[in-house]
């Protein structure tokens, strides 16, 4: 049997066909492990479909462990597919693509990969947030002409802002201060999974990359095996550029942003913070911010970073700087 399930926050809609296309069954249940039980009751090792979406991942893994067949559909590719837009055609749709070997799949990264992206994000977002504070706080320090004469994120600068008694400041201190614990807290966490991770302690060989951004790009790439090159991992995070190709004329525009956007963020960074290195990727960056805007230099060398990774990852090898590129970085960490 094929199932396939248009699943929401709430309710969930699943429709059951044979090989032949029949429907057998149809019916709309409540989002929860029971009522999913007993939709699927009867149905013993069958083949599932759904679509990629914010709450999928807890009746995948509970339709897994019942033995069935579970498949994740790329939301996009889908909606491309689908003329009429109702919870029972999409249902309908999904067994369909499913049945006829059609389904654009999207990728399922094991549950060990799935938590370790649920951990980086969230420190992401804690750090977000604190960015967030720090904005108000200087905010409201300019809007009063008020200047510390040092950062007020030191010791003393911190001292100076609770001295101030400005009601404004006050208020938001004490948020900040739970979110750097916590920060700090998840840093030591994410810092001892770096040490345990090999191809994350792989990526910190590049200069730049540090052990957040190495366990991020890990667990958003998952298994470099599942690309066959590099130019299609390049893809995957969004950083090709897009083709309009029509007889005899082509034209290339900007990036196509499809993919991870946490991959491209990580990358963006990594490169801004490997250009203090002198290494190949940073003379081809400076070779093309010579003739492009920056911004343009900046996600060439990401793609061209993200190549390095590829390769890093496929052979088990450490960063290389380039033929005859010296990098006293790493010397230092030789000595």
């Amino acid at each position: 049997m094929i199932v396939g399930l248009d699943v929401h926050k709430k309710v969930c809609y699943g429709t059951v066909m044979d090989e032949n296309g029949t429907v057998v069954k149809q019916a709309k249940f409540t989002n929860d492990h029971m009522a999913l039980d007993g939709f699927m009751k009867d149905l013993h090792e069958a083949r599932v479909v759904m679509e990629a979406g914010y709450c999928w991942q807890p009746l995948y893994d509970r339709l897994e462990e019942a033995g069935h067949d579970v498949r994740l559909a790329h939301p996009k590719k889908v909606k491309a597919l689908t003329k009429k837009k109702t919870d029972k055609t999409d249902s309908e749709t999904l067994a369909h693509l499913l049945r006829t070997d059609l389904l654009p799949e999207s990728y399922v990264p094991p549950r060990d990969i799935r938590l370790l992206r649920d951990r980086v994000r969230r420190r992401s977002f804690l750090v977000g947030m604190r960015t967030k504070i720090k904005n108000r706080i200087h905010a409201e320090l300019a809007k009063r002409g008020i200047r510390l004469g040092v950062s007020p994120w030191t010791r003393e600068g911190r001292a100076l802002l609770q001295g101030l008694e400005l009601e404004a400041v006050d208020q938001v201190i004490p948020v900040m201060f739970t979110l750097d614990r916590q920060i700090l807290e998840m840093s030591r966490g994410l810092k001892h999974m770096c040490g345990e991770n090999p191809s994350a302690r792989l990526l910190t060989t590049i200069p730049g990359v540090g052990y957040y951004i190495a366990l991020l790009i890990v667990s958003e790439i998952g298994d470099v095996n599942r690309f066959p090159d590099s130019e299609s991992l390049c893809s995957y995070a969004g950083l090709v550029p897009e083709v309009w190709r029509s007889g005899d004329t082509t034209h290339h525009g900007g990036i196509t942003h499809e993919g991870s956007g946490w991959l491209r963020w990580a990358l963006t960074q990594a490169v801004h913070a490997h250009l203090r290195h002198e290494t190949n990727l940073t003379r081809f960056y400076r070779r093309l911010a010579r003739k492009k805007p920056k911004q343009v230099a900046t996600m060439a060398t990401a793609r061209e970073m993200l190549k390095v990774i590829y390769w890093m990852l496929r052979n088990n090898e450490p960063y290389h700087p380039g033929p005859g590129v010296v990098d006293p970085v790493h010397r230092r960490r030789e000595i």
